[in-house]
């Protein structure tokens, strides 16, 4: 840049529009994300750490008339959280917008951390699902989270930071299934450490549970004692004189919001009155929040029915895993999350923006759900020859298949989930809407977790007890979810470009006032 232009940026006039404008990153404010980054861990750790043990746990409960029939009580237990969460989730946004984002968090993970140490002592199936739907009850915080990381973050390292949210519930959902596989039922998978402990032999999945509750009381104390509030409830009015002063640096192409570089740690809420829901409810809105409910249907009908798929015997159309192997199925994909989340995703977003990530996430959960069934074969073919025991080629050639599978899934999950929570943010028009905007999200996405669950366990259920030809037999529902993230990923071309630009902070004024100019 000549130094004219130089010259000319400093005043007041705007900038060229046409010349792009290049800002420094704001380092990330860690003293208020760190706490944040702790308090997300308790809620996907205390939710997936049952998948790995859940066939099994309702093997003990004696409910089922056969193994079959197992996928069916497997989804009520799934989808109990999944209703109580949708049924409280916009009220838990809608809260944090009226008396701030701190109080919330911490209600959220004070009955988190009870309910936890709760489903440890379940004996029946009815506790077991009346436990879970009281979890849900206090899982709304993913969407207040959102909403207090957006209030924190300016446009240099919004995507940085909001990925860091999907980051935390990817690894903790990692973390969680490991915990589940390995530390389920202790007495036996541990005889030496807790063969004489009766509480464990009676309770063989207490241990878990209590490590998921030790997680949710680290992040309660982190939050009572280092987590400050993000958003101003009583925020004053500026003056005509400050407005009209703030309107030139607005023009001149900075893309930072001043009261978050005067104080990094709490965002200010610009107008006082939140928008009416009629407002907000744009066509686009609503056609992202379609598309994001298929992809969440889709998504969560797989990733309901893998653990059980992979205890299914494999005469059946399943893996015939353990809940060990399960969990370390679910866990070592931790590694590959954390790349992902903080290296390639950023990237990918500032160079080529939300809408192509999300395009990218959904590109690749298609093989993998095509695939998948098929890696039933070759556990057929180890259980036949009996070498599933053994370090066979075989055996390590499927775990081989399945890691790179399950790597295609997770890359998938990261760049989707992530790509739609700063494209819901993003739409946000004001920072007083963004409790709504994502409180709204994660109700779809709670809705869909009800459903997709029960029709999940239904149609495997039907599929593994009738002898159909393919895709009616174990494929079916793999396929059924591939076709419906294709549906998206078609969808996906028709959302503009605008969605890649975090609307609340967009000089929207400047811009009528140079429509009669041009």
């Amino acid at each position: 840049m000549s130094r004219s232009d130089t010259a000319r940026s400093q005043q007041d006039e705007p900038a060229d529009p046409e010349e792009p404008v290049v800002t420094k990153e704001t380092p990330i404010p860690w003293k208020q994300v760190l706490p944040l980054v702790a308090m997300r861990l308790a809620e996907p750790i205390n939710l997936t750490l049952i998948l790995p043990f859940m066939y099994r746990m309702i093997e003990d409960f004696d409910i089922a008339d056969s193994p079959k029939d197992i996928s069916h009580y497997s989804s009520i237990l799934y989808m109990s959280f999944s209703i109580s969460q949708t049924l409280t989730i916009m009220h838990w946004g809608r809260l944090s917008d009226r008396i701030g984002r701190r109080p919330v968090l911490i209600a959220g993970l004070v009955g988190i951390l009870a309910v936890s140490v709760l489903f440890g002592f379940t004996k029946t199936f009815a506790m077991a699902v009346v436990v879970r739907m009281a979890t849900g009850v206090f899982a709304g915080n993913g969407a207040v989270m959102k909403s207090a990381m957006a209030e924190i973050a300016d446009d240099t390292n919004r995507s940085r930071m909001m990925a860091l949210l999907p980051l935390t519930w990817n690894v903790g959902s990692m973390v969680g299934s490991g915990i589940g596989g390995v530390f389920s039922n202790p007495a036996e998978q541990f005889p030496g450490l807790f063969g004489n402990f009766k509480l464990f032999i009676y309770f063989p999945y207490l241990l878990p549970c209590l490590m998921g509750s030790t997680v949710a009381a680290y992040g309660l104390a982190v939050g009572l004692f280092n987590f400050k509030e993000t958003l101003i409830l009583k925020p004053t009015q500026p003056t005509h004189e400050e407005a009209a002063s703030e309107q030139p640096a607005a023009a001149g192409g900075s893309t930072e919001v001043s009261p978050l570089l005067a104080q990094p740690t709490v965002a200010s809420v610009a107008p006082a009155k939140q928008s009416s829901m009629r407002s907000l409810l744009t066509p686009l809105i609503i056609r992202v929040m379609v598309t994001n409910a298929i992809m969440c249907f889709a998504y969560n009908m797989c990733d309901q029915l893998y653990p059980i798929f992979a205890a299914t015997n494999p005469r059946d159309g399943g893996l015939g895993l353990d809940p060990r192997s399960i969990g370390l199925s679910l866990g070592i994909e931790g590694i590959v999350v954390v790349y992902l989340q903080l290296v390639v995703y950023p990237r990918w977003e500032r160079k080529y923006g939300v809408l192509y990530c999300y395009r990218r996430g959904l590109s690749f959960a298609i093989p993998y759900l095509v695939c998948m069934p098929f890696l039933s074969i070759v556990a057929a073919h180890l259980q036949t020859s009996a070498s599933t025991l053994s370090m066979s080629y075989e055996y390590i050639g499927m775990w081989v298949i399945l890691m790179s599978l399950m790597t295609m899934r997770i890359t998938s999950n990261v760049m989707s989930y992530t790509s739609i929570n700063l494209m819901i943010t993003n739409m946000a028009p004001s920072r007083a809407d963004l409790g709504f905007m994502n409180g709204t999200q994660q109700l779809a996405m709670s809705v869909m977790r009800i459903f997709a669950p029960a029709i999940s366990g239904i149609l495997w259920s039907w599929s593994i007890k009738h002898s159909l030809p393919f895709p009616f037999n174990s494929h079916f529902v793999w396929m059924l979810s591939a076709l419906l993230v294709s549906i998206v990923l078609w969808q996906s071309f028709s959302i503009p470009e605008s969605v890649n630009k975090f609307a609340a902070d967009q000089p929207k004024p400047i811009v009528s006032a140079e429509e009669p100019d041009e």
